[in-house]
């Protein structure tokens, strides 16, 4: 009897089972976790990024106001049709100056209804000889426009402006593209994907003249431009502000569809048709990507190539 007691005793000094009390752990952790917090607040989610890259821009930011950018030189607009182009697809213009006893054609009565209609054109009427001497002896054919200097955007307006929109920087970098018609054409397609605006090198590169005007279809009245001395420093500048920068070469090492940073924060930067982008700006670049071309062509126009690439990124924001 005593050894069975004593088995008895050790199967029930053995048995596992509850301790009496919880010391209130069960009820704590049924109580909840507070409120979830907000967007901001919340580690890398997409507005946290945004709200510390805004706060870290306005910390280092100059403490005396910006007055904007460079601005450009004044431009003549000469020649009939020239000027009736430019006044029909809405470059902006200061005066209108028209010859003295000038044949009234077709284009010229056009010219002047055109310019009547926006208002805040002047009309001043000029000898022969005086526009002979402002055009430096080019066939006016009696049609001179002035075109004031382009207002270029500080670089740091552009992650401004996006930031303020709650937005990712989206901005696109040219690297010698010299052709105006090129630089109007990517202005556009960086206003219809959503783009921030656009930076171009002060020396070698197409700035925002009439020509690059027409070619961006009026949409540079609302993509700034932004012209820096040095390229390669304005784009160390933007990675300091968390950027990434990608640029566009032949023999990338990515393709641009296989790249997922150009979904945040990030600089497109374009290099010309021929030489592509120079050593630096190449260095400089975090990644090179390239466009896939099953057809086999060599390259593209670099206003193509770039709306291709803003097409992608707009995509993957969406």
């Amino acid at each position: 009897m005593a050894g069975n007691s004593q088995r008895r005793n050790r199967r029930t000094s053995n048995k596992k089972g509850a301790t009496v009390g919880s010391g209130g752990q069960r009820r704590r952790g049924l109580e909840g976790k507070g409120p979830t917090p907000p967007a901001e607040a919340r580690k890398k989610h997409k507005k946290n990024r945004i709200a510390t890259a805004k706060a870290k821009q306005a910390a280092t930011r100059r403490p005396a106001p910006r007055r904007g950018g460079a601005k450009g030189a004044s431009e003549m607009v000469v020649g009939r049709n020239p000027v009736f182009e430019a006044l029909r697809d809405g470059v902006p213009a200061t005066t209108l100056y028209v010859q003295q006893y000038i044949d009234n054609d077709e284009r010229v009565r056009e010219a002047l209804q055109l310019a009547g209609e926006r208002g805040n054109i002047n009309l001043m009427e000029a000898p022969r000889a005086e526009l002979d001497r402002m055009t430096n002896g080019l066939n006016h054919q009696g049609l001179v426009l002035q075109v004031p200097p382009y207002e270029y955007a500080d670089p740091q307006d552009l992650t401004a402006a996006a930031y303020d929109n709650g937005e990712d920087p989206l901005i696109v970098a040219l690297d010698g593209v010299t052709d105006p018609r090129n630089l109007g054409a990517i202005v556009r397609s960086t206003s219809a994907f959503g783009g921030h605006g656009v930076v171009v090198p002060e020396r070698r590169a197409a700035g925002m003249t009439a020509g690059a005007w027409k070619s961006s279809a009026g949409t540079a009245a609302r993509t700034p431009v932004s012209r820096v001395t040095n390229l390669t420093r304005a784009l160390e500048a933007y990675k300091k502000e968390g950027l990434t920068i990608v640029g566009l070469a032949a023999d990338g090492e990515h393709t641009v569809e296989e790249l997922d940073q150009i979904a945040g924060p990030v600089v497109i930067v374009i290099g010309s048709e021929g030489k592509g982008l120079g050593r630096l700006v190449g260095e400089t670049c975090d990644y090179r990507v390239r466009i896939s071309m099953p057809g086999g062509a060599e390259s593209l126009n670099a206003g193509v190539a770039a709306g291709i690439v803003l097409y992608e990124a707009a995509r993957r924001r969406a």
